[in-house]
């Protein structure tokens, strides 16, 4: 019950609540969670004070309370769009598609107009893979609010990610001109230029020596150092900055070793032929065709190249058929993919699996017969996608396990690939990789297309002649000229693969060789042969 007509009480409601919101503004969430406690005992159903309960929890990162909160809240007040944001946001980061998609509904529902609220649900459109729909809200959020640096970063990410580098550059330049230690920003302005000389290096040097940098931004600045210092061929200070980065990005990050193998192995173990051939039909929709393999490995060269095609367009990388899979599951696991989701995978209808993916990806694929889905990691679910859609094409990146490693070592991801960051790590990964990949093609002869990176940069048009027979595709010359594209880029690859196919990347890991040698132990001890010619 409301205590709040006793105008005296309301007055203190309204005082302990502005005290609440300004120590969380300054990042005092004790301080903050006792304003809170104090307002709710004169009036427990009341909105603000669960929702500032909520904002506190999610600064102090107690998950469960901040769940507990929102829902507190939209429980009280079914159209509180910001919470109903929060939720979303939440449910995606804990794996709960199904609730997210629900939150994020009753948030549309309301059609919000702050910008906060409209920077939250681009935020989980892009979890959920919906990169369109998020730039359109994040675009909205910074009109709002326009100089407003989180959004801004946020939109110019999203630009990065669909390819338009000169927009999101401006972007960038601009956050940096309002505020010179954004690490973000500095990183994102290094990645989409090749430098010419040392000024950047040495203003971003100076803000990495300053005493409030965190781990996380540290490694912005040092992995923009490297990439620049790469660029200038001084590879002793680039490799220096690479470690120091991928340090600093490892002490952030939690990545679960024991997991992943129990996952590959029971990849191996359960997705047999025996299973593939058992009940079950899948969808005889032949338009996708899967780009896959670890990441930095040519994938976005072979797409651009596909997809340069008159018949072909690029949705991107889309999470769509994992996410197909844990909706229809229900999994609930904030890890992307586990034993857990695969054990669950093997018991769903492969045409229900098929027509949810067709379905959330009918906005991507644009308005050619086929589309190019590029996201590295369905190399996991290779037997699933061929049992859900038994006509699609899968295209395997295969390149050199040194320059395959060195080149995800030396690239700091958004929030995939915790291997990457410790060189043994990495390697051990890889290895698990090439040996599922070697059972696939055991298991599913012919299912899938193996191409080269190394032999594709030499001698381009066999390659692409091959490919093409493999897709079912005529010969277009276009597909050579794929360098003159105009379409969108959603890779770190952005910037290169707006040239001609070139050979420079080959064999780049022995620049570093004498700094590399705990990943060539790892993959060498894990029958791996590296070749040191």
């Amino acid at each position: 019950m409301s205590n709040s007509s006793n105008p005296e009480t309301a007055a203190a409601i309204q005082e302990l609540l502005k005290q609440g919101f300004a120590e969380l503004s300054l990042g005092n969430t004790e301080a903050a969670g006792q304003y809170c406690k104090q307002a709710l005992s004169l009036q427990p159903d009341l909105v603000p004070g669960h929702f500032l309960v909520g904002l506190v929890a999610l600064e102090a990162q107690q998950r469960k309370t901040a769940f507990s909160a929102f829902q507190s809240v939209v429980k009280l007040d079914r159209n509180h769009a910001a919470a109903w944001a929060h939720l979303a946001r939440l449910y995606m980061s804990e794996g709960q598609v199904n609730l997210a998609d629900s939150a994020l509904r009753e948030t549309l529902r309301i059609k919000p107009e702050d910008p906060i609220v409209l920077d939250l649900i681009g935020t989980t459109l892009s979890l959920m893979g919906e990169h369109t729909a998020a730039g359109a809200f994040f675009a909205r959020a910074d009109a709002l609010r326009p100089g407003h640096p989180p959004f801004m970063l946020n939109l110019a990410n999203n630009l990065v990610y669909r390819g338009d580098t000169e927009a999101a550059d401006a972007i960038f330049s601009a956050i940096v001109r309002q505020h010179a230690d954004s690490p973000q920003a500095h990183w994102g302005l290094s990645s989409s230029i090749r430098a010419s000389n040392t000024s950047h290096i040495e203003e971003m040097e100076a803000l990495l020596a300053l005493p409030q940098q965190q781990p996380r931004s540290r490694a912005f600045y040092h992995y923009a150092i490297g990439k620049e210092r790469e660029d200038l061929q001084q590879w002793d200070k680039a490799f220096e900055a690479f470690s120091a980065g991928a340090a600093a990005r490892r002490s952030t990050v939690e990545f679960d070793e024991r997991a992943e193998i129990a996952m590959f192995d029971y990849l191996e173990t359960h997705y047999t032929r025996d299973w593939f051939n058992g009940p079950g039909e899948g969808n005889p929709d032949a338009s996708p065709i899967f780009v896959l393999g670890q990441p930095r490995t040519g994938t976005t060269l072979v797409e651009r190249i596909i997809t340069s095609h008159s018949q072909v367009s690029s949705a991107g990388e889309l999470q769509q058929f994992g996410l197909a899979l844990r909706r229809l599951s229900n999994y609930r696991n904030p890890r992307r993919f586990s034993a857990e989701l695969f054990a669950a995978a093997q018991e769903l209808d492969p045409a229900k699996v098929a027509g949810l993916y067709l379905q959330t990806t009918s906005k991507m694929r644009g308005a050619t017969p086929r589309y190019v889905d590029k996201l590295p990691q369905n190399f996991l679910m290779i037997p699933l996608i061929l049992k859900a859609l038994p006509n699609a094409r899968v295209v395997h990146l295969v390149r050199d396990p040194m320059d395959a490693c060195f080149a995800s070592f030396k690239q700091l991801f958004a929030d995939a690939y915790l291997h990457s960051y410790e060189q043994a790590e990495m390697a051990r990964h890889h290895a698990r990789y090439r040996s599922l990949m070697q059972v696939w093609r055991e298991r599913f002869p012919g299912r899938f297309y193996d191409i080269s990176y190394e032999e594709t940069a030499r001698e381009l048009e066999p390659n692409v002649r091959a490919l093409l027979d493999y897709l079912d595709l005529p010969w277009e010359q276009a597909c050579l000229n794929f360098h003159e594209q105009a379409g969108a880029v959603s890779t770190a690859s952005a910037v290169q693969v707006r040239e001609p196919a070139h050979t420079r990347s080959i064999g780049r890991w022995r620049r570093y060789e004498t700094h590399l040698q705990p990943m060539v132990a790892a993959l060498e001890a894990a029958g791996i042969q590296v070749d040191r010619a």
